[in-house]
């Protein structure tokens, strides 16, 4: 399988509600812009990246989820919190860190076209 090999995967994520605000949105996270061309932007943070597209599907944007697994789930749950993010961009209010049953630690974050993230200290 070596030549089967393979360096990462990048999910399309959806983007397009207000693209220019979901670009906004990401960056305040963390999140650095390394390109945009023709409709998508890429983004990185440490070892992940995703190309947010810009494309809107309702259905779409309310059952995409993306894990984004962090050393320091404190530190990044008062940095999401420091950003006010439903004031600073009209999504929904971030739901604080906690165990779920399935035993992983998790805070929710919803972006501009009703993407979820799990923020799950690992």
């Amino acid at each position: 399988m070596t030549n089967l090999a393979t360096t990462t995967i990048r999910p399309f994520v959806p983007g397009g509600k207000d693209f220019a605000l979901s670009k906004r949105f990401y960056q305040a996270l963390g999140f650095e812009m390394t390109f945009e061309a023709a409709g998508v932007a890429g983004f990185t943070c440490d070892s992940g990246s995703f190309l947010l597209q810009d494309h809107y599907d309702e259905g779409w944007g309310n059952n995409f989820m993306m894990q984004l697994i962090v050393r320091d789930l404190d530190a990044w749950w008062a940095h999401i919190q420091a950003l006010d993010l439903p004031g600073s961009f009209g999504v929904p209010e971030p739901r604080p860190p906690a165990l779920m049953p399935w035993g992983l630690t998790l805070a929710y974050v919803i972006g501009p076209c009703g993407e979820l993230w799990h923020v799950v200290q690992g």
